[in-house]
C-alpha cells in the first residue's frame, strides 16, 4: 500500500512539475512578445507605443542615470526630452541576458540595450522587474545604466 501512495505521490509531483514548465514557456515568451514589441515601437520613432510595456501607474520606478522617477507619465515625459526625434532615439537592439520567473505573476530580467546612431553607439545593462497585471506582462520597476 505505501508503495502506491509513493507512486501516485510522485505522479502528481510530476506532473505539477511538467504543468510548470509549461507555464514557465508560456510565461517567457509572452514577456520576449512585450520586448519584441518595445523595439518594434522604438525603432519607428513610437515612444508612447514603446511605453506600452510599461505599468500605466504612478508607482512604475525607473532609475537611470538621471536617477529615480516615479510614475508612468512622468517616465513617458522623460524619454520623450531625453529623445525627441528618430536620429537621437537610433535603432533599439534588446538583448535577454537572463529571465528568472519567479511566480506565475512576477519575474525578472536582466538585458542590455544597444542604440545604434550615427555618430555613437551607446549601450548598457538593465534589469526590469514584470507583474502580470490584468492579464498582462507589464515592466513594474527599470533600472537601466549605461
Amino acid at each position: 500500500m505505501a508503495k502506491y501512495i509513493l507512486i501516485l505521490a510522485l505522479f502528481i509531483n510530476t506532473n505539477s512539475w511538467g504543468q510548470k514548465l509549461i507555464d514557465r514557456d508560456q510565461i517567457t515568451q509572452s514577456i520576449h512578445n512585450v520586448v519584441k514589441q518595445q523595439e518594434t515601437d522604438w525603432n519607428a520613432g513610437n515612444i508612447p507605443g514603446f511605453m506600452e510595456g510599461y505599468w500605466r501607474s504612478d508607482s512604475l520606478t525607473f532609475i537611470g542615470s538621471k536617477g529615480l522617477t516615479m510614475g508612468w507619465q512622468k517616465t513617458l515625459d522623460n524619454y520623450k526630452k531625453s529623445y525627441p526625434d528618430k536620429a537621437t532615439m537610433g535603432k533599439l537592439s534588446l538583448e535577454i541576458i537572463k529571465l528568472d520567473i519567479l511566480s506565475t505573476e512576477a519575474a525578472i530580467m536582466i538585458g542590455r540595450f544597444t542604440l545604434l546612431r550615427e555618430k555613437d553607439k551607446p549601450t548598457g545593462l538593465f534589469t526590469l522587474i514584470w507583474k502580470k497585471i490584468d492579464g498582462k506582462w507589464l515592466i513594474t520597476s527599470d533600472q537601466t545604466c549605461g
